[in-house]
């Protein structure tokens, strides 16, 4: 993020205090991630933004991905479009015409993907390791 894009998310932060700095800076870091994943230079659907976070997530913070989502105040799909169109509404990222905060409605379950999904993986990973 550059240091125009980091002043405005500091601007609303303070305006909107649902989620924090850290949780715009990872979404931005998301959605670099999520265009190398999908091989975009620009612009990724909000089902694509919500599958490169899930992985990212997953990657970066492993068994503690629950609480840190939890300490950011990010609990659904929906929080992380409030994120989105919170940056989109302040031009930090845009948008095209069919692009709306209800693609983020429902995503996935977190317990599902990083509760129960995360310990199912890691059993079979053990289990091709023995």
């Amino acid at each position: 993020m550059n240091q125009n894009s980091r002043d405005i998310v500091i601007q609303i932060c303070e305006r909107d205090q649902r989620y924090p700095y850290d949780a715009y800076d990872f979404v931005m870091d998301a959605l670099s991630h999520t265009q190398k994943k999908f091989q975009r230079i620009k612009h990724v659907t909000g089902e694509e933004l919500l599958e490169g976070i899930k992985d990212l997530l997953l990657e970066r913070f492993g068994p503690m991905t629950l609480p840190v989502l939890d300490y950011w105040g990010v609990r659904s799909t929906e929080d992380i479009g409030n994120i989105v169109f919170n940056l989109v509404e302040n031009r930090v990222l845009n948008k095209n015409e069919d692009d709306c905060v209800d693609q983020f409605r429902n995503g996935y379950d977190f317990n599902e993907v990083f509760d129960k999904g995360y310990r199912s993986q890691l059993a079979k990973k053990i289990s091709r390791m023995r």
